[in-house]
């Protein structure tokens, strides 16, 4: 399944932990957010409605890889798409974000998660063909949420600090715990494998709570499910990316979760990652994103602190810590992209 034009791409390389000519670059939230064209062609249209438009989600996703020449695009979606698509009532309210319009709180309310087919996000299928023929040998990510971080979402109602709900869930009656997570790990692969079947050549699995967890919890009560996920996904050759948020307790379970690549944000330097997470992986990170906001020669200095972290590493993807931010200078990002290409090529 792996598209030939995009095999031999430094990311690529570097995820199958290859020799690269370059360390490849990209951000998480590249597409959207910071970019003025990527305001203007979203004026007026809802997040959820954007992201079920191919024309739109194409022109989203390609706006930083003209702009920035990052070594991948990342495919322009969110993360509660398949959960919509499944017909749960929901809705992305800015400023705040997803919000539920029933949560989920008992086993009853499982009967509202059924499966998801590939008739059910056309649009996704047919954005993915438009954005393989434009980009060439630059590879797509596919990307979801994570089981866990959906889950949240879905019994706390919308966004949460605590995670009280979603926690009282997991501890208190961890069977329906267990079945809700099954449950989405299903949805979640299957949304997975529309993309990569329509020419996504990487995937990565957002567990943007999951830090949340102790160890314990999350190997008992989370990484199933993530497993689950990632091994639905490996007959198809293409890497798998672990990410999530606060979660350097959690690294080296993640990487046994069954990522190829594990993303590490910006709180872990990348030569400790690399002992937590073991040999075999490639490693994704690190800068802070709160870095871009600094002058020119601060930015490159933290970049290098990043690059020396990962000088011994088996294969480093270049990122962030974390998503850009909204306010973040787009010219910044594409300084950033050059001085890492410049600074490590072979």
């Amino acid at each position: 399944m792996q598209p030939t034009a995009t095999y031999d791409s430094a990311f690529l390389k570097a995820c199958r932990r290859e020799p690269v000519p370059h360390t490849p670059v990209w951000f998480m939230r590249q597409a959207g957010r910071s970019l003025p064209e990527y305001r203007k062609v979203r004026e007026g249209i809802p997040m959820l409605e954007s992201c079920m438009r191919p024309e739109l989600v194409a022109e989203i996703t390609l706006q930083p890889v003209r702009r920035h020449h990052v070594d991948a695009a990342i495919y322009y979606s969110d993360i509660v798409v398949p959960l919509k698509a499944v017909g749960l009532g929901l809705d992305i309210k800015p400023g705040v974000g997803p919000v539920v319009e029933e949560p989920i709180r008992t086993r009853a309310d499982l009967a509202r998660l059924r499966d998801l087919t590939p008739e059910d996000v056309p649009y996704v299928t047919e954005a993915i063909g438009l954005l393989t023929k434009e980009l060439g040998q630059t590879p797509l990510i596919g990307f979801a949420g994570a089981p866990f971080t959906l889950a949240s979402y879905l019994v706390e109602g919308g966004p949460s600090r605590t995670y009280e709900n979603a926690k009282a869930m997991m501890y208190g009656d961890p069977e329906l715990w267990a079945d809700l997570l099954d449950r989405l790990a299903d949805i979640t692969a299957a949304f997975l494998k529309v993309q990569i079947e329509a020419g996504a050549s990487a995937v990565q699995l957002f567990d943007s709570w999951v830090g949340a967890l102790a160890p314990a919890d999350y190997r008992r009560s989370a990484m199933p499910a993530s497993a689950k996920v990632f091994d639905a996904v490996a007959g198809y050759g293409v890497p798998r990316i672990h990410f999530g948020v606060g979660t350097g307790e959690l690294l080296k379970l993640m990487g046994e979760a069954g990522a190829d690549v594990v993303g590490v944000d910006w709180r872990v330097p990348l030569d400790e990652a690399q002992r937590r997470v073991g040999p075999g992986k490639a490693l994704q990170g690190n800068l802070d994103p709160t870095v871009l906001f600094t002058d020119r020669d601060t930015v490159e200095a933290k970049a290098r602190e990043v690059l020396d972290a990962a000088g011994g590493l088996e294969g480093h993807v270049f990122n962030l810590g974390h998503g850009v931010m909204p306010n973040t200078d787009p010219d910044a990002l594409t300084r950033l992209v050059e001085y890492v290409h410049t600074a490590t090529a072979r």
